[in-house]
C-alpha cells in the first residue's frame, strides 16, 4: 500500500489517524479513529456529485481490510465526468476524507466537485484558473475537491489538517476544500 516515492504519507502517519480507541464528545484529531470506529471497525464514505447526479454512501473498509468492490465503485464515482475516464483512487485519500468528515460530526454527504482529472481536463482547467497545478495530484487519483453546505471552508480545512496526512487547500471564494494524500502541507485563504 505504501509508495516509496511518496514520502508525504507514511503507513505510520495514516495509522496515527485511525489509532485512537476512545470516543469522546469533542471532535479533535486525537479522537479521529474513534469517530471512524464508532460503528465497529468500519470506515465509510458519503458523497454526491452535482455534475452527474450520482450518490455514494458505502462502507469501504472493515476489520483492517479495504473492500475491493467498494474501492472500485468509489473510483468510478470519482471519475473525470468530462471524459468518463477513471484512475484508481488512492485509498489514503479516501481515508483522509472519511476522517475529516467524522471530525466534522455531520450526516450530510460531501459534494464532490473534482476527483480524478485526466491530463487533458487538468490542462483545460489550468488554462482557465491559476489555482490548478500543472502536475496536480488529481491526475494520479490522489486528490478530491469537496464541499459541505453545513460547514465552512475553514471548518472543513481545519478538520482535514488535523489528520496531518496530506495536502489541504482552502478555496474560500469557490467554497471548497482540496484534500490529497501527498506531502503534508496547506495553502489558501
Amino acid at each position: 500500500m505504501m509508495d516509496s516515492n511518496n514520502p508525504g504519507l507514511s503507513r505510520r502517519a495514516l495509522l496515527g489517524v485511525f489509532a485512537a480507541t476512545a470516543v469522546s464528545a469533542a471532535p479533535t484529531f486525537s479522537k479521529a479513529a474513534g469517530f471512524l470506529r464508532g460503528g465497529g471497525d468500519v470506515r465509510k464514505v458519503r458523497m454526491y456529485s452535482g455534475r452527474t447526479g450520482e450518490r455514494l454512501d458505502m462502507v469501504y473498509w472493515v476489520d483492517g481490510q479495504y473492500i475491493k468492490e467498494s474501492l472500485n465503485e468509489i473510483t468510478h464515482f470519482m471519475r473525470d465526468w468530462r471524459t468518463d475516464q477513471t484512475k484508481t483512487i488512492d485509498p489514503r485519500t479516501i481515508d483522509i476524507m472519511a476522517a475529516a468528515h467524522n471530525l466534522l460530526d455531520v450526516n450530510e454527504p460531501y459534494m464532490m466537485l473534482s476527483g480524478y482529472r485526466c491530463p487533458e481536463t487538468n490542462a483545460m482547467l489550468r488554462s482557465r484558473s491559476r489555482g490548478v497545478a500543472k502536475n496536480s495530484l488529481h491526475m494520479r487519483g490522489q486528490a478530491a475537491d469537496l464541499r459541505l453546505a453545513s460547514r465552512s471552508v475553514s471548518q472543513m480545512a481545519r478538520a482535514a489538517m488535523a489528520c496531518s496526512a496530506g495536502g489541504v487547500g482552502k478555496y474560500s471564494r469557490s467554497n471548497f476544500v482540496h484534500m490529497d494524500c501527498g506531502v503534508v502541507r496547506h495553502w489558501g485563504a
